[in-house]
């Protein structure tokens, strides 16, 4: 009886030390990942912005669990592509490139400067990978998907709103503060520069802004073109200010901001500036400019003490905890990860590419910044552009005022007189810049 005993007995130590030995020995068990590409030019606050953003975005994903694509979780791994779109196209198509073919993506949000866009665009396209822009503006990415839905349907825009709402929104900035220096200052008709980067994006808003300004009753006084990366602007400022103008309307997207504003506060010109830099958008403008772009004002997306809703304020804080700063809107790659993929990826149970896009162009949800729907042309065919307006997505007229970025609009606005009066919590009065009063109450 006792041999039969010790024979089981050695069959099970020797079974359990077989075991032992392989869990000690396998390799570690691969948890499933989705793949995100994040391409922007990376050596920027642009590109910086899309990767904390994104960052932030997986992180949080992760930490509850990841994302439930049908019976399994699956958690997001970020893969970084610097596009190095401001200085060379090609290099942004690499980067693109390498992101499908040897990094395998399954999707990629980013994206800022449109003549380097739509190229990746293309790329992407070709492999119908879903791509979330967060940063180019132009009308044309959305209205390729009207004209050739099937092989741009991949395509959604993230972040900003088009150029065209982002002039109708800087033209009404643009009005306010035109009312307000009419009845302060008693000019009689208002007159408006418009400095504009040469950049493809802005060639929209510089021809809507020509047809728009008279109408409004203002006088346009001429259009400045520097260059997006100019260092110097004193002889665009110097004509802008024997023009006579009242206001700059700027459109900005690049390094110019910072000395256009450092240098019209040195020479005190006495004109103020509003409509867009995105460079007055971060928190380090006001060093940057040398505490000479105190009272310029930009269209925003964030700002510190603004809620739009009850998501402004935690992803705001958070980030501003994380990272330093207050996020800029190339940061809303957080947006197209955590509240447009994630849960229509939830949602479809799968990663096909078709299924996604069949939910996420029909889909309404809210995000830190207001409310994201997109529109249809007036034929019906899907655009995968945003939807702006009150109850929607409006952003942010925002002012710098003794050192801090403060929001003056929207105040009672009302997009139509039958639409909803907005102001959001936290707007203050626009303030005129002091020189600017003496020069035109004298």
């Amino acid at each position: 009886m006792k041999k039969p005993l010790v024979s089981i007995i050695v069959i099970v130590i020797v079974i359990v030390g077989v075991a032992l030995i392989y869990y000690a020995t396998r390799p570690p068990e691969v948890v499933p990942t989705i793949k995100i590409g994040v391409i922007g030019p990376m050596q920027y606050v642009q590109g910086i912005g899309h990767w904390n953003g994104a960052t932030m975005a997986a992180d949080e994903i992760n930490a509850a669990g990841g994302i439930q694509v049908g019976e399994k979780k699956m958690n997001i791994e970020l893969v970084q592509a610097d596009s190095n779109e401001f200085i060379n196209i090609t290099d942004a198509t690499n980067a693109m490139e390498r992101l499908i073919t040897n990094d395998k993506v399954d999707f990629i949000v980013g994206g800022f400067r449109t003549e380097a866009v739509l190229p990746m665009q293309d790329i992407a396209m070709e492999n119908k990978k879903i791509f979330i822009g967060v940063g180019a503006a132009h009308n044309e990415l959305c209205l390729r998907v009207a004209k050739d839905y099937d092989t741009y349907k991949y395509f959604f825009r993230g972040s900003p709103f088009n150029s065209s709402f982002l002039g109708r929104t800087s033209f009404i900035h643009l009005g306010t503060v035109a009312a307000i220096m009419k009845m302060t200052l008693n000019i009689p008709k208002i007159k408006v520069a418009i400095a504009a980067e040469k950049a493809m994006w802005t060639e929209p808003m510089i021809e809507a802004a020509e047809g728009v300004i008279p109408k409004m009753g203002m006088e346009l006084v001429g259009v400045w073109r520097p260059s997006p990366i100019a260092t110097d602007v004193t002889a665009e400022l110097s004509a802008i200010q024997r023009s006579g103008a009242h206001i700059i309307f700027t459109v900005f997207s690049s390094s110019v901001g910072i000395p256009f504003a450092r240098q019209a506060g040195e020479l005190k010109i006495s004109a103020v500036q509003v409509g867009i830099n995105v460079e007055a958008q971060k928190d380090g403008f006001s060093q940057a400019t040398q505490e000479m772009g105190n009272y310029v004002a930009t269209l925003n997306t964030y700002c510190r003490s603004v809620e739009y809703n009850e998501l402004t304020k935690p992803f705001v804080d958070g980030y501003v905890e994380r990272f330093g700063e207050t996020p800029t809107y190339t940061a809303d790659t957080y947006t197209a990860i955590k509240y447009a993929l994630a849960p229509t990826i939830e949602k479809a149970g799968t990663l096909d590419a078709d299924a996604l896009v069949a939910i996420l162009e029909n889909a309404s949800y809210m995000v830190p910044s207001g409310k994201v729907e997109y529109l249809k042309d007036a034929e019906g065919n899907h655009l995968h552009e945003l939807r702006w307006g009150p109850g929607y997505l409006t952003s942010l007229g925002v002012q710098w005022q003794d050192g801090e970025l403060k929001s003056f609009w929207p105040n009672k606005w009302k997009a139509v007189p039958e639409a909803p009066e907005v102001t959001y919590k936290g707007i203050v009065p626009y303030k005129i810049p002091p020189w600017v009063v003496d020069a035109y109450k004298q």
